[in-house]
């Protein structure tokens, strides 16, 4: 048996996985904004699972923020609560078994990898454009954490090829201009809309105006996808995924799926450009299901 543990900034979620990737029992509780809260929540959720089961199993975490390959600490969390610890040092002792932990969106693209839209792809790049922007890798099934720990970290580059209208940018938390997160996350989709329009409307609200032909949101989404084509061309061009997969709240628009792929030969270089841009097959369950296939079959801890 695999547990599968997600930690977001409100809640946590568990799932326990068999071999075939079936799904045994899935369990939340609210996320504890104390460090030492928090790791006690994960032992005590995983020990709940367990518990229902009947079985104990090797335990991934999906996490925001990655672990520093130089301290061995947490780095880049938006729950700052975690940053500068141990986290998977703590964990592993509170639950007396190694605990592999990943950032969120490595998790995304492991899933999406091994049974998702992209299973048996080598090289998986998964999006997350939801409330944030992130991106994971997978190479044949296995998280690429990188040398820095920042393999994925797409949405903190600048919008590639950006019009004299788009410069320098909004501001990013991370603290410069023009970051593609503050562009093609659903966050900034909205308040690109309400920047050019004045009309603070929901981004679920703007995407069906757009689809019933308000020209005003027809035009917010039309400035999306070709920023969204713009920063996945960029991807195209240094890795040349076997798969794009995109996931989070933003995914769901149906447009992408047939504009996306039209619109990025002429912008790659050699303008040719076959990579399929697929919708996760897992959805919000993505996540947590791959940090359950963190460990491979015939692996325990």
């Amino acid at each position: 048996m695999r547990i599968g543990v997600d930690l977001g900034g409100t809640k946590i979620e568990a799932i326990a996985l068999d071999d075939a990737g079936t799904e045994l029992h899935r369990q939340r509780i609210p996320t504890p904004r104390l460090y030492e809260g928090t790791v006690q929540a994960i032992r005590d959720l995983v020990g709940a699972v367990e518990s229902t089961v009947g079985e104990r199993g090797t335990v991934g975490v999906g996490m925001p923020g990655v672990l520093s390959p130089q301290t061995g600490l947490v780095k880049n969390a938006n729950s700052t609560w975690l940053i500068g610890k141990p986290f998977d040092k703590d964990l592993s002792a509170a639950l007396g078994r190694e605990v592999r932990c990943e950032n969120d969106a490595n998790c995304l693209a492991v899933s999406e990898a091994t049974d998702g839209a992209a299973a048996g792809k080598g090289v998986v790049f998964a999006v997350i454009i939801g409330t944030g922007t992130g991106a994971g890798i997978a190479v044949n099934g296995r998280a690429h954490r990188g040398g820095n720990g920042l393999g994925g970290e797409w949405g903190h580059n600048q919008l590639p090829w950006a019009t004299p209208e788009e410069l320098p940018g909004p501001d990013c938390y991370c603290g410069k201009q023009g970051c593609l997160e503050t562009w093609i996350s659903g966050t900034g989709f909205g308040k690109d809309h309400v920047r050019v329009t004045g009309q603070e409307i929901s981004t679920h609200e703007v995407v069906s105006r757009a689809e019933a032909g308000d020209p005003d949101a027809s035009a917010t989404l039309e400035r999306y996808i070709s920023r969204l084509t713009r920063g996945l061309a960029h991807v195209v061009n240094l890795l040349d995924p076997d798969a794009i997969v995109l996931g989070g709240g933003m995914s769901n628009v149906a447009r992408l799926y047939d504009e996306v792929p039209r619109r990025l030969p002429p912008i790659v270089f050699g303008r040719e450009c076959a990579t399929p841009i697929l919708k996760a097959r897992h959805g919000d369950s993505s996540g947590v299901r791959g940090a359950a296939w963190l460990w491979r079959q015939g692996e325990t801890d």
